[in-house]
């Protein structure tokens, strides 16, 4: 077999071991989802009505839907990811990655199998917080096929990136609970970006905080693609960030994993 197939071959193996984990232990997938989901209804159903007067759109709840859903759907990637730094953390102390090492399979399988498989389940978390958003009134009536389509790649895309991060986050940590902690920041960022409230609504100082960061400009993406609403620069940045941080990821990564001994 070539070394192509070999790669193929041994990152199916390692994406269907992280599946068949994540099915048999549902438990951190499930706990990291509910953040969002919690967090979605809260801001609706508590604070819909005078979050919409805030940002100009009167004291109606289903246009704060609108605006707070893209946020909400950002911020589920970067929990899910935090479960991705778990597992790797918990392989690399339970010595299965050593395990591996001493077997013929392709070297970088391992981390692919890991990469991989978090992308499927923040796809599979993003279709269920959706679908919450949708059944107490999100609808997305103004964005064209191409605008969904434009979206999703938007998602896939954020999801590789924090992945990757996730995945150093997890070869820098000595546990699994070090690596939850590590990764604490994918979960925090949202919370001070536009996910909420507008940047321009916020205090002067602290508006640079929000918006010079990678969620910013991704949900301001997704929120224009998603409502048929102007993008404007946000489009480029977000496909910057996403870019920047899969790349810094990936060799940041593949570094930790290589320098490790064999």
């Amino acid at each position: 077999m070539s070394s192509l197939s070999l790669a193929v071959r041994d990152s199916t193996t390692m994406l269907r071991r992280n599946l068949l984990h994540a099915r048999r232990y549902p438990s951190l997938t499930l706990n990291l989802l509910l953040t969002p989901v919690m967090l979605l209804l809260l801001f609706v159903y508590i604070f819909g009505d005078t979050m919409s007067a805030g940002i100009g759109g009167g004291a109606d709840r289903s246009a704060y839907i609108a605006y707070v859903v893209p946020g909400i759907l950002m911020m589920t990637i970067g929990g899910t990811t935090i479960g991705t730094a778990v597992s790797v953390s918990t392989d690399m102390a339970e010595g299965i990655i050593a395990r591996f090492r001493t077997m013929a399979i392709h070297r970088g399988s391992v981390l692919v199998g890991h990469v991989v498989g978090s992308v499927l389940q923040c796809v599979m978390s993003v279709v269920l917080v959706g679908a919450v958003a949708v059944a107490i009134g999100f609808r997305s009536t103004d964005a064209t096929a191409l605008e969904w389509l434009a979206a999703f790649g938007l998602l896939a895309l954020f999801a590789l990136a924090l992945t990757w991060i996730a995945v150093g986050m997890g070869l820098i940590s000595p546990n699994a609970e070090a690596a939850s902690n590590n990764a604490m920041p994918l979960i925090f960022l949202p919370l001070i970006s536009s996910t909420f409230v507008p940047v321009d609504a916020m205090p002067g100082w602290f508006q640079p905080i929000a918006e010079y960061q990678p969620f910013t400009p991704a949900i301001e993406t997704l929120r224009g693609l998603l409502l048929g609403t102007e993008i404007g620069h946000n489009g480029w940045l977000a496909v910057a960030w996403c870019v920047g941080l899969a790349v810094l990821g990936y060799f940041w990564s593949a570094s930790k994993f290589n320098s490790d001994p064999q």
